[in-house]
Order: C-alpha cells, then sequence, then structure tokens
C-alpha cells in the first residue's frame, strides 16, 4: 500500500506543473498527463503502476456505465451495434495478420488484435460530451460505437481473464458474468430508488449507497473467479439512472471519475517502456519500433475509416459518420485490461506488452488532437474526394413540400424551436425544420408540416431545405461552428442565430446575422414575438439590428433596453 501511494504522489508532484501549463495555453490535457507519466515512469516501479491501472480502470468503467443513456442510443443502437462489430471484425483481424506477419506468437498476435479492435470509451465519452449533451447525431452513433465495444470487451475479458480458454472456465465465467449484468438490470428496476427514496435528501447518504453497490457487485466478481472490472460495469449499469434526478449524486460521480481519468492517463504514459537501442540491440529495437508504428496505424487511420465506411453504407452523411469514427481512434481501457491480464497470467509475451501500451500512449495523445481538429480533418478528406457520404437517410426521414419558398428554416426543433413553429402556424406562414437529433426524429415528422432530419452543417441538407428561396433562417442551436456554417450559406435570407456569450453574438452580428438570441437578454417567447412583429410589419430589419446590438453593448452595465 505504501509503494502505491508513493507513486500517486510522485505521479501527481510531476504532472501538475505540466497541466499548469497547458491550461495557461489552451493545449489539450490528455497530452500533459501522458507526458507527466512518462517522466515519474523513470523513479517509479512497475508493480505498483500495474495494481494502480488496473483498479483504476475498474473505478473508471463503473463511472462511465453510470452515464450510459440507453433512450438516447436506443434511435441508432442498430447502425451502432453493426457498426461496432464490423470494426471489431475487420481491424482485430488485421491486428492479428499483422502481429504474425512480423513473427509474434500466435498468442501475442491475438492481444495485438483486441488491442487495436476496441477503443476507448473513456477518451471517447470525455472527448465527446459536449456532443452528447447537445445531441448530435454523431455524439449519439459514437456513444453506441463505445457501449457496443464494451460490452463485447466484458466478454473477451471473461474469455481470457485467466489466460486459457478451456471450457471448464469459459463456462463457469460467462455465467457469472451474465449473472451480473442480470442482477444490474434488476437492481436498476427494483433497489436503486429504494435506495434514493431512504437517503431523502442527503447526497452524501446517496453516495454511500452507491458505494456499497459498487462493493457488492465487484466482491462478488472476485467471488465468481471473473475480473473485478466487469463487476464494476455491472454496478455502473445497476446505478444507471436521470442525472437530473439524482443531480447530487452523478456530480460526486463525476469527480471521482475526473479524478481517475487523470490517474488513468497517467499511468498509461508511466508504464512506457522505450525500446532503447543501447539495451537491445538494432534490430530487435527496429521490430519493436515497428510493431508499435503498426499498431498506431491501425488503431488511428484503419479502424476510424473502416468505421466510417460502415455508417455511410447505412446511409449516415459523411460528416456525421466521420466525426462518429474520428472518437474510435485510440486502444482501449478495456485492451490495456486484457493486456495486464495476460502479462500477469504470463500469456504475453513482456516485449509485446509494452508495445501495446506506447500505442496506447500515442493514440491516446492523437486522438485528443483529432478530435480538436475534427472539423478540419473532415473538410480536408472532403475536398479531396475521399469521402464521400449517401443521403438516403435523409431522403427516407425528411418531407418538404416542391417548389416552397418565401419560408422560414427553423434549425433545431427544441423547446424554442417548437414554440417557433407554433408562431409560423399561426401566421399561416410555411416553414423548414433542420433537426439533427434521432431522438427528436419522430416527433420532428409527427409535428411538422415540413422538416429535413438532417446535419446543418452539410449542404446537401440546406438544398432539401430549399434554403436559396428562404426568407429567413432561425437557429435555435448554440453552436458556433453552426452559426458559422449558416452565415456562409450563399444565399438572401436575413439569419437570426444564438450564443451563449456576449462576445460571441457581437461577432455574430458583426459577421451579417439579423439577430442573435442571448440566453440572459431574450427568452424563446420574446424572440417568436418579435419575428412575428418583422413579418407582419411593425418592426423594421434595422430597428431589430440596432437594438440587439445596444442591448448587448450595455449589458455589462446592467442597463437593458425594452423593444417598443
Amino acid at each position: 500500500m505504501s509503494e502505491l501511494l508513493t507513486a500517486v504522489s510522485i505521479l501527481f508532484i510531476v504532472t501538475g506543473p505540466l497541466l499548469l501549463v497547458a491550461h495557461r495555453f489552451d493545449l489539450p490535457a490528455v497530452p500533459a498527463l501522458v507526458l507527466g507519466g512518462l517522466l515519474a515512469g523513470w523513479v517509479v516501479e512497475p508493480d505498483p503502476l500495474l495494481e494502480l491501472a488496473y483498479y483504476g480502470i475498474a473505478l473508471l468503467v463503473f463511472t462511465w456505465a453510470t452515464r450510459v443513456d440507453l433512450a438516447a442510443i436506443r434511435t441508432v443502437i442498430v447502425d451502432g451495434e453493426l457498426a461496432a462489430l464490423g470494426q471489431i471484425l475487420v481491424v482485430g483481424s488485421l491486428g492479428i495478420g499483422f502481429g504474425i506477419l512480423l513473427g509474434v506468437s500466435p498468442t501475442d498476435a491475438i492481444y495485438l488484435g483486441i488491442a487495436v479492435a476496441l477503443s476507448s470509451t473513456i477518451v471517447g465519452t470525455g472527448l465527446l460530451h459536449r456532443e452528447i449533451t447537445t445531441d448530435l447525431v454523431r455524439g449519439r452513433l459514437a456513444q453506441s460505437l463505445h457501449f457496443v465495444q464494451d460490452l463485447v470487451a466484458v466478454v473477451i475479458v471473461l474469455l481470457l481473464g485467466a489466460g486459457t480458454l478451456e471450457a471448464g472456465y469459459v463456462g463457469p465465467a460467462l455465467a457469472g458474468g451474465a449473472a451480473l449484468l442480470g442482477a444490474a438490470v434488476l437492481v436498476n428496476r427494483y433497489v436503486f430508488d429504494v435506495i434514493g427514496r431512504l437517503a431523502g435528501d442527503s447526497d452524501e447518504l446517496m453516495i454511500l449507497g452507491v458505494v456499497a453497490l459498487l462493493t457488492i457487485f465487484v466482491g462478488a466478481a472476485e467471488l465468481a473467479g471473473i475480473s473485478i472490472v466487469v463487476g464494476a460495469f455491472a454496478a455502473g449499469l445497476a446505478v444507471r439512472h436521470d442525472p437530473v434526478e439524482y443531480l447530487g449524486l452523478f456530480n460526486g460521480l463525476q469527480s471521482i471519475r475526473d479524478f481517475f481519468v487523470a490517474i488513468f492517463f497517467v499511468t498509461v504514459g508511466a508504464l512506457v517502456v522505450f525500446p532503447f537501442i543501447g539495451e537491445i540491440g538494432w534490430t530487435e529495437s527496429v521490430e519493436k519500433l515497428a510493431l508499435v508504428a503498426g499498431l498506431v496505424v491501425l488503431t488511428a487511420v484503419v479502424k476510424p475509416a473502416v468505421t466510417t465506411a460502415i455508417l455511410i453504407a447505412r446511409g449516415y452523411e459523411a460528416r456525421s459518420a466521420t466525426l462518429a469514427s474520428l472518437n474510435t481512434d485510440q486502444v482501449s481501457e478495456f485492451g490495456l485490461i486484457i493486456a495486464i491480464q495476460a502479462l500477469t497470467f504470463e500469456a504475453l509475451s513482456p516485449a509485446v506488452f509494452d508495445a501495446i501500451i506506447l500505442a496506447a500512449a500515442v493514440t491516446m495523445i492523437t486522438s485528443s488532437l483529432t478530435n480538436r481538429y475534427n472539423e478540419e480533418i473532415y473538410r480536408a478528406l472532403a475536398d479531396r474526394g475521399v469521402i464521400d457520404g449517401k443521403h438516403d437517410r435523409i431522403d427516407e426521414w425528411s418531407d418538404v413540400p416542391d417548389g416552397i419558398s418565401d419560408h422560414v428554416v427553423i434549425v433545431g426543433y427544441g423547446r424554442q424551436g417548437a414554440r417557433l413553429v407554433e408562431t409560423c402556424e399561426d401566421l399561416d406562414h410555411p416553414y423548414v425544420v433542420i433537426e439533427n437529433d434521432p431522438a427528436r426524429r419522430e416527433a420532428v415528422i409527427n409535428e411538422c408540416e415540413a422538416a429535413v432530419v438532417g446535419d446543418a452543417m452539410e449542404d446537401y441538407t440546406w438544398e432539401k431545405a430549399n434554403v436559396e428561396d428562404a426568407k429567413l433562417v432561425l437557429s435555435t442551436v448554440d453552436s458556433r461552428p453552426v452559426s458559422r456554417r449558416i452565415l456562409s450559406l450563399d444565399v438572401a435570407a436575413d439569419v437570426t442565430l444564438r450564443s451563449r456569450d456576449r462576445a460571441t453574438a457581437l461577432e455574430l452580428l458583426d459577421e451579417g446575422a439579423l439577430y442573435v438570441g442571448h440566453p440572459e437578454l431574450l427568452a424563446g417567447q420574446q424572440l417568436a414575438q418579435q419575428i412575428e412583429d418583422l413579418f407582419e410589419g411593425e418592426l423594421t430589419r434595422a430597428e431589430l439590428r440596432e437594438y440587439q446590438r445596444d442591448e448587448l453593448e450595455r449589458q455589462a452595465d446592467h442597463a437593458p433596453l425594452h423593444l417598443q
């Protein structure tokens, strides 16, 4: 225990200054954490690091599973299953073949295939949090991909947990895992709310109850002789619930998750062992580097390419498919757990284990960068004709009257978008709704007279909405990329946008927006009323724009104006 505490202390002492530098210069945190681990790895012994990684990943898997939104991914789960399973089959086979080609043993090659086939939920969902919370289709697709892959990973952990595929172990292991997952479903349905009622308004008691559940599931996994990661995953599913109803609990779990996310990345960096030529010779060093390079290419390039191709074949737009797939371009924490178990049971050679760890560190750094610049990556590929998506889903789900003109294009069918639709219908004015959230698809199709279910960043969506003949574009989406995409449209329609901060709102006005809705200035009902005044001639475009500018500039002085 003292070695473990010493290791944690050293890791954070080394990493802390690097995180401060990253924050100061607005750099991604993941490279700083991994670099801190690399530096700390020179003085920390590997044994406590392996133990720390094992238990840390188990807790991370638990906290991730608590946030799985089955209702959100249900709309894309079939496509997620096909893409995830196809990705595992294709990329895993390539990984095995690559390992055999480089002369590793068949057993080591299998672990290489597992490492490149599975993607990191921790990195993917952590980097993707904004997309998931804003209900973008790529967020739902990526979450679905990770969820299906994690289920497959649990099965692999059960099968390979003891380093053997003997029937006497496989049967009981699978039965134990199925029993834990079944118990998780029952606890989630019948026990969790009971704990909530007993805890009352006390978030502390609720957290203690959840920790007790985690302890029970992990203990049950150990008694069954299976990995505690499986028990932690099942415990997370048992706790999975609406975060709004138990806000204090999930805020507390989020803090725990953030702590162990840092531990995870630092530990991965600390476990890296570089193949030094002076220690192992030229030939072996080149072979190890070639192995690492191959793993990185298969993980960071081939895997997202395969996933993109499958999603496009399923009818998704190229952009949604590409951006969702770019969140799978890293080695999975489950892959690391499997590798650590295999190394412990001497089923995996130390050289191949080191290659997997180094590839994981590299791909987690590159993944943080590809997520930050995913739009630029997609545009570069699309402009060069590398990616050319289909529009089957848009055509299937959309319904826009032929020849519609002088209409309003409403982007987003949330609460504000629905209110704007009501306003247009009350005025008997034609409109088209653009919505990209699969969870709202049915409502849009059933409740709107004209709708396009597609990505507002794509040209075809706007062509489908006949924006060239539109009178006004109303965006209810608080997204700077979407706002700038709308402003880039070469159309005569006036544009109103939405922004969460005053500075961005002023920038969008300067770039040509007629109006920018700001949450502290205007509720959706006020916006609908002002648009109605605009249509009826009671308000001019110049008056509306000037009012908005004055309102934003005076906001800092807390002296709001009132539109007459």
